[in-house]
């Protein structure tokens, strides 16, 4: 099988050292060089052009964004943003994402080198999935094998019986990478009448505020990052916090979330199972459940389980997705009663909360 060659670009030193070491850990990749700014980067790529680029956002001569869009203007190439867990680094990054990044892994400002190497598994299946991403999907409008994955029992235990069929409608969502440009190609069709939302982005701690912030500028409805306890209303969509799990509850006519700890669930935290299960158990045929672009098979067990329990399921086709990763998982489970373009969901969760 041919490597996955990837180039670094990030000003500090030891960043290059590390995130070199813990790639090359993989015989699937290959780290063809690592430079300092996005300068000796460009310099670098006339020889060797990598199939992923590693880049840090805040450096010296060039930025990270304004290489960025010079890349996609240029010569699209999928980028995984390596950006600090900062509140502002948080606000860069979604700059990155709205230019073209396909997803993110962080780095803190403390402990930086005992941090990357603790997640190298995290670094090296981002790559991964950067490699297989559909370019051509990011951002339009009209379109690996590790140990000890743990599954929504973790969290949630499976059963329970969903309550009856009411006039409340609640629509989940759950999706990975280029799902933040997903994401804004839905929220910001749907009009401002429309069922609660409930959604799972993988992203890391601290970027889904920013994300939740952005959206919110931009969409008719509300859009914002879940706290524990808040209601699940119409015109509003909440995004689960990062490092955290979201459930939907249900108490009497009024559903909220509950936000709660735990471990990584099929290796992610927040996962898109957890809140599945919670629809199905909660919801039941009272919820729409949707599976958009990402890698691996988060969301695909739970969205079975909504199935079951007599909720509408789509995923998006494989056309439009960035990464046709998780919707095929849910689909090969018998999971999902229609398949959609992404351009078609807004238009799908209108109707859903319409009655039609």
């Amino acid at each position: 099988m041919t490597q996955i060659k990837v180039l670094i670009v990030d000003d500090s030193a030891v960043v290059r050292q590390v995130l070199t070491a813990n790639l090359s850990q993989d015989p699937g990749i290959s780290v063809i060089g690592a430079a300092s700014d996005p300068v000796f980067a460009m310099a670098r790529m006339q020889s060797q052009w990598p199939d992923v680029i590693v880049l840090d956002v805040e450096m010296p001569r060039m930025d990270g964004i304004t290489f960025l869009k010079k890349l996609m203007a240029e010569r699209p190439t999928p980028v995984v943003i390596c950006s600090t867990l900062t509140e502002k680094g948080a606000e860069t990054t979604m700059q990155a994402l709205a230019a073209g990044a396909v997803s993110i892994v962080t780095k803190p400002k403390a402990g930086l080198k005992q941090f990357l190497q603790d997640d190298s598994e995290g670094l090296i299946s981002a790559v991964k999935a950067a490699a297989r991403a559909n370019l051509r999907r990011l951002g339009t409008a009209n379109a690996v094998s590790v140990q000890g994955k743990l599954t929504a029992d973790a969290i949630l235990p499976a059963g329970a019986h969903a309550m009856a069929e009411t006039t409340d409608r609640v629509v989940a969502i759950g999706t990975s990478t280029g799902g933040t440009q997903a994401l804004e190609v839905v929220l910001t069709a749907l009009p401002r009448v429309c069922p609660g939302i409930v959604i799972v982005q993988h992203m890391p701690e601290k970027f889904t505020g920013a994300f939740a912030d952005r959206l919110n500028t931009l969409c008719r409805i509300e859009v914002r990052e879940a706290a524990n306890g808040d209601r699940v209303l119409p015109g509003h969509a909440l995004i689960a916090p990062g490092g955290r799990h979201m459930l939907l509850k249900r108490s009497g006519a009024q559903y909220h979330v509950e936000i709660v700890d735990g471990p990584p669930v099929t290796r992610h935290r927040p996962s898109v199972d957890v809140l599945f299960r919670s629809v199905a158990k909660c919801a039941g045929k009272n919820a729409l459940g949707i599976i958009m672009t990402g890698m691996g098979d988060d969301g695909a067990k739970g969205l079975k389980e909504m199935h079951d329990m007599g909720a509408r399921t789509v995923g998006q086709d494989e056309d439009s997705c960035v990464v046709y990763g998780m919707p095929k998982e849910a689909a090969k489970l018998g999971a999902v009663h229609k398949e959609l373009p992404l351009g078609r969901i807004a238009y799908e969760i209108a109707a859903y909360g319409s009655g039609r």
